[in-house]
């Protein structure tokens, strides 16, 4: 399973976003959306997904354009991940992890046996069994996002999308979140998640994707192409790279280390 996009031009109606972006994902691979504020990460999402039309370019899914495929056909190949939300009704943890197997039984079909099963496989997976029959509204925003992660796994699709997954969340929830990122790529899924945190691309990214304005600033191994440079230049502050001995690279805006 491939996704790729080939000089991709995105963005809305009247408006262009973003243009000549180029990517590709892979089983296994981590795909790190790296970019400031209106960079252009959320619409490259939505033409990823299928949701906005490509402006130019193209989006290929396992060897086929997007857009001959149907939506259920793109549901059954990639889940998308949002950031953590508040839900508008008091869904159980369960309940929502059982949305994502929606796309294989039908929009108003109750869930089977065979879907519960997936679910609490899902949640079991995550290390968040215990949540199954608590009030997603009354759970923290780590637990949130891990149970909209759990919902993606129950999707049971190849490819994984996570908008800005670590956002809002504090250090200890980060961690967990980006720690089942990698477990989950070693697995074999295709991830792609976006973020403003380098030092995320640095600890899960095999592959990065630099943004701004809409264009690819540097695309590559994150070791390779994530420089202080390029990160000063993209973010608008002194950037320094450290090397911890374990080999591991942070960033370290000089500013803040007087």
């Amino acid at each position: 399973m491939e996704l790729r996009a080939e000089k991709l031009a995105f963005g809305y109606r009247r408006h262009a976003v973003g243009r000549d972006v180029d990517l590709a994902v892979r089983a296994g691979d981590v795909l790190c959306l790296l970019g400031p504020n209106g960079s252009g990460k959320t619409t490259l999402f939505k033409t990823l997904l299928g949701l906005l039309p490509a402006q130019g370019g193209r989006v290929v899914l396992e060897d086929r354009d997007m857009t001959a495929l149907a939506r259920p056909d793109i549901a059954r190949r990639i889940a998308y991940v949002p950031q953590a939300h508040d839900a508008v009704f008091p869904y159980s943890v369960r309940d929502m992890v059982l949305m994502g197997r929606t796309v294989h039984r039908g929009l108003f079909a109750a869930p089977a046996a065979p879907d519960r099963e997936r679910a609490d496989a899902a949640l079991e997976d995550l290390g968040i069994a215990d949540l199954g029959e608590r009030d997603y509204t009354r759970i923290s925003g780590g637990q949130r996002q891990l149970t909209l992660i759990a919902r993606a796994l129950a999707q049971e699709t190849p490819l994984i999308v996570m908008d800005e997954p670590t956002a809002s969340l504090d250090f200890g929830n980060q961690v967990l979140v980006l720690e089942q990122v990698k477990r989950l790529a070693a697995k074999g899924l295709g991830i792609v998640f976006s973020t403003h945190n380098p030092d995320h691309a640095f600890s899960c990214g095999s592959s990065v994707l630099v943004l701004e304005n809409g264009l690819s600033r540097a695309a590559g191994p994150p070791q390779e192409v994530l420089t202080a440079d390029l990160l000063s230049a993209v973010y608008g502050v002194d950037v320094s790279l450290e090397v911890l001995q374990s080999g591991y690279r942070v960033c370290v805006p000089p500013a803040l280390a007087r």
